[in-house]
């Protein structure tokens, strides 16, 4: 491989040297990526060449030991440079990422379908199994795991099958990397440009000052710029009182992708084709069929039949949440059919009418430095004995990410919390968490974590107010970082969210429930001015209508979710062909799955469905409703238990989270609970038991008791 040399003061040529390890982004530029990645695949495969040829008796120490050791300047790059271009992209970001993308699929290819290698694993199986020694149980896992994975990216395949994997992967790789620019791209070119002062009727005043400000950054000399977040439902559409503005804002939402410069739908039709041919090639029926096999959820049809399960009784409830809604339209403009642009707005009326509260009351009571500090990080010290210590001294790669300092309860350094909060044209869109670094017994590293969102920035000296499904992503995307940074583990491999994509958003899911305890909530929620706290009974009519709208919220989901399944569970001959095709697809998927409600669309439409096109979801978002499954059952053994006290996050922390992925996930989880997980907990929560419990409502309660991985250890 070309480049592989790297200059000694390249900043990623040896271990950073800063606390815990964080990059040194003071010194990294955008022209260190490239030949960091190159030289950190160079030495990678060299390394991995050693194990492979090996001469000795395979052993845990001189095979996974030494893999686990292996590539640490691709990883030190690696991790960094994707954190970058998700968070902080530039077109030069961009072109080394499409360069250095199918060149990463074609090195891990190359590492995962070495026969030599794989022999080395099978014998270190084969011997263990004859009791030739005896493996450590997260040793044994490791083992197990390693050799699913080898045997997922095709080793046992013949070299013709192998040759048509590789190019089937970088191909992927090079897809994947093409979709998320150009939904950002899309994205960015939605955002609806509002001159008429009089048309943003109902915006709060510091979401219109924040619209103006995106006006003038984005070379606007007058007016208010209404930017677009990922999902379907833009949040301007509960509050703007012109019913033109908001369907303008809604139909730009919904055409991301359908055309023009940033068209998407020729490459996730590439895409879906492309993982259906892989999936056919390593002996699957289809994508859906891969993904679920190594997931807990451990099959496709387990996956359709909770997803049908669910689907009729939340339509049912969104049906039911209509009825009002079309009534007030109906007051305000007679004959009116109520259409998704309007949902959102009426529902606030409704919620402000049956229990006096609105979102607009309550963002100045929900400013972001007073729910990151008094709820986040509190209800982190309440349960697990936490506490966070700003570091000025340390940067990371924007101006915009602050950096704490984690210490445990014994005032031992933990790690690094990164938090980059405010939305810019260069970050792509929804919320996630990264780590920069890995925790490690075996090579002594702590971890090093982000939390990524996008809440638009007020202009200097305003404060960042807050919607309460802000407050929520914030809870939930520190649930990851929490799996991250409370993690124990020796192995890097299995360090805290590298778990089952069905598993990774438990431990956030649950997080989420802190944001509504009350204790914490009065905590937070104070005035950003005058630092009264929200009324009493506000919090009290808050907690009462967590259901509110949960007919609209579970059916938007799930319409995503059947959505995804219904392009992955396409052989690769069923795949459309015609880009003009993707919305009859999309439209007949949903009426088939029964979710086509005209004013409820789903949470992502394909053409901007970064999830599962670029985000490592494909046939995998289903993967939220099952880990709410788990979360929602395990929310009742906190409450069980004693709630937000620090004997129960402990228990939690060292059963669950500190487990990462160093055991079969579902084992954790039944170690925690004491038996397999329910699923009434969630019908619930969702509004959806009695309906689910109905006559001829099929199984939908009872337990879930998880395969895949686990049951074919």
């Amino acid at each position: 491989m070309s480049d592989a040399h790297l200059d000694a003061d390249n900043p990623f040529a040896a271990p950073s040297t800063l606390p815990y390890g964080l990059p040194d982004y003071t010194r990294i530029r955008s022209e260190h990526y490239r030949p960091a990645l190159l030289a950190g695949m160079a030495e990678h495969r060299a390394q991995v060449e050693a194990i492979s040829a090996d001469p000795a008796e395979p052993s845990v120490e001189n095979t996974l030991e030494a893999l686990e050791r292996s590539g640490r300047l691709l990883q030190r790059a690696a991790v960094a440079f994707f954190n970058q271009t998700s968070a902080d992209g530039t077109p030069e970001l961009d072109a080394v990422e499409e360069e250095i993308a199918p060149l990463l699929a074609a090195h891990q290819d190359a590492i995962r379908l070495d026969a030599r290698l794989f022999a080395r694993l099978e014998s270190l199986h084969s011997r263990a199994q004859a009791g030739e020694f005896e493996l450590a149980p997260d040793t044994a896992w490791l083992l197990h795991r390693t050799r699913t994975q080898f045997e997922r990216a095709g080793v046992r395949l013949d070299e013709a099958a192998q040759a048509r994997l590789r190019e089937l992967n970088g191909r992927i790789t090079t897809l994947e990397t093409v979709f998320g620019r150009e939904v950002l791209a899309a994205t960015n070119d939605a955002a609806v440009l509002v001159t008429d002062e009089d048309e943003l009727d109902g915006l709060p005043d510091d979401a219109r000052d924040a619209a103006a400000r995106a006006a003038r950054e984005r070379g606007h000399d007058e007016g208010w710029l209404l930017e677009l977040q990922l999902p379907t439902g833009q949040p301007q559409l509960a509050v703007l009182t012109d019913r033109s503005t908001r369907e303008r804002l809604f139909r730009a939402s919904v055409g991301r992708g359908l055309g023009g410069a940033h068209d998407t739908r020729a490459t996730l039709l590439e895409l879906a084709r492309l993982r259906a041919e892989r999936a056919s090639l390593l002996g699957y029926p289809h994508h859906a069929a891969f993904i679920a096999a190594d997931a807990t959820a451990g099959s496709a049809e387990a996956v359709e039949e909770i997803l049908t399960r669910l689907a009729p009784a939340a339509v049912a409830n969104a049906r039911a949440e209509a009825a009002p809604l079309q009534a007030l339209l109906e007051q305000d403009e007679p004959g009116a059919t109520l259409e998704p642009w309007d949902w959102a707005f009426y529902a606030e009326r409704v919620r402000a009418h049956e229990r006096a509260l609105d979102d607009a009351s309550m963002r100045p009571y929900l400013e972001l430095d007073r729910v990151l500090a008094d709820g986040v990080l509190h209800a982190a010290n309440a349960l697990y004995g936490l506490t966070f210590a700003e570091r000025h001294d340390l940067v990371g790669y924007h101006p915009d990410v602050r950096v704490f300092e984690v210490f445990d309860a014994d005032g031992s350094g933990l790690g690094l919390f990164l938090a980059d909060y405010w939305t810019r044209e260069s970050k792509r869109g929804g919320a996630w968490m990264n780590n920069l670094v890995d925790q490690s017994t075996l090579l002594g590293e702590a971890p090093v974590v982000v939390n990524n969102l996008n809440i638009r920035k007020p202009p200097d000296g305003k404060p960042t107010l807050l919607a309460w499904d802000e407050v929520i992503t914030m809870f939930h995307e520190f649930g990851h970082a929490l799996h991250g940074l409370l993690s124990a583990v020796r192995y890097p491999s299995q360090s805290g969210t590298e778990v089952p994509r069905d598993f990774v958003e438990y431990p956030s899911q649950v997080n989420e429930i802190w944001a509504w305890e009350p204790n914490v909530v009065r905590a937070f929620a104070l005035h950003h001015d005058s630092g009264e706290p929200m009324p009493v009974e506000w919090v009290r009519t808050l907690l009462a209508g967590r259901q509110d709208g949960e007919g609209f919220r579970t059916t938007e989901y799930l319409a995503a979710a059947l959505l995804d399944q219904a392009w992955y569970r396409l052989g690769p001959d069923e795949v459309p062909t015609d880009p003009e095709q993707v919305e009859p697809f999309e439209l007949a998927a949903l009426a088939a799955a029964g979710v086509d409600l005209a004013s409820v669309p789903p949470r992502y439409r394909s053409a901007y469905f970064n999830h599962v096109f670029s985000g490592g979801y494909s046939a995998g978002y289903y993967s939220y409703i099952w880990s709410e499954v788990l979360d929602a059952d395990t929310v009742e053994w906190f409450r069980e238990s004693g709630g937000l006290r620090r004997e129960v996050g402990d228990a939690f922390r060292t059963r669950l989270l500190g487990r990462g992925g160093s055991v079969d996930p579902m084992e954790a989880c039944r170690d925690l609970l004491g038996r397999d997980p329910r699923i009434e907990p969630l019908l619930a929560r969702r509004g959806l038991l009695a309906a689910a419990q109905a006559p001829g409502a099929g199984s939908g309660a009872g337990s879930v008791a998880g395969s895949g991985a686990g049951a074919e250890r």
